[in-house]
């Protein structure tokens, strides 16, 4: 039977959020944390290759105590087990050390269960960078399949998988080697409502919870803002477009003239202000 981890994470709703003006930082507190909506599709497709192949489907994640809830929502969707690292030491970690937390907790869940097949969403709502996934597989020197839109197959007997990679102009099919890492892709599926059992079994459910010290070899270091080389200098909110020109005309080429009129004429004031800089 296969052992998928999926790797989850609880996030703002970033639909929600807003911007401090005083700061120019995000007010998080202005937003309900959510099940980062990637990570939904990632647990839905080990869910579905449970339901394919059979065997068990865990989910682990690392964050403060309330991240229980995202677990929660993992099984609802029909995870059967849930992990959670929870530990000051883990504050303010960058992408780099939080591919490393969360690689000494699968190397101790591997200890429990080995593990097949590890699932990602394509990258989080809050940081859009989508490194942890493949940080996760170099730490754990097994092939990262990114941008999948389509398992095909996956065959533990002979230890291999199958997937469709989205492609800007196509899609990619590859065969690699199991165990290995998927970061997948929201069209991959639909996440489906929970059904009633699964939203009992949820709100009784108590996940595995681990500290630093659970987790075996930990170097600290690594971890949290000292393990963190990512710096974020600055951050502000985008200015809204000012005004605009609404285009006149009968036809549609007497509107592309104009628009070619206007293009030209910023062309004609950039190409005299470089040379004015000069």
């Amino acid at each position: 039977m296969l052992h998928i981890v999926a790797c989850i994470k609880q996030v703002p709703d970033t639909k929600i959020i807003k911007m401090n003006p005083k700061t120019n930082t995000m007010d998080r507190s202005s937003a309900p944390a959510i099940l980062n909506p990637y990570d939904s599709h990632a647990v839905e497709e080990a869910v579905r290759l449970r339901g394919r192949y059979g065997g068990v489907v865990s989910v682990l994640t690392m964050g403060p105590p309330p991240a229980v809830k995202a677990i929660k929502k993992c099984i609802e969707i029909g995870a059967d087990e849930g992990y959670m690292i929870s530990d000051r030491a883990f504050a303010g970690a960058d992408t780099l050390a939080t591919s490393y937390a969360l690689t000494k907790a699968l190397e101790k869940i591997a200890d429990i269960r080995p593990i097949d097949l590890i699932v990602c969403g394509k990258m989080t709502i809050d940081g859009d960078t989508g490194q942890v996934g493949p940080g996760i597989a170099r730490r754990l020197d097994i092939p990262p399949l990114t941008s999948v839109n389509k398992v095909v197959e996956v065959n533990k007997e002979e230890g291999y998988a199958i997937v469709h990679r989205k492609l800007e102009d196509g899609y990619e099919a590859i065969r690699t080697t199991l165990p290995c890492l998927f970061s997948v892709e929201k069209e991959i599926n639909e996440v489906p409502y929970s059904p009633l059992p699964n939203m009992l079994r949820a709100a009784r459910y108590q996940p595995h919870i681990w500290s630093v010290g659970d987790l075996p070899d930990i170097d600290r270091p690594q971890l949290g803002l000292k393990g963190s080389p990512t710096i974020v200098s600055s951050v502000w909110a985008p200015q809204k477009p000012q005004g605009g020109k609404l285009l006149e005309g009968d036809s549609a080429a007497d509107r592309v003239r104009q628009l070619l009129d206007i293009v030209l004429e910023r062309k004609e004031l950039f190409e005299a202000g470089q040379g004015a800089a000069q």
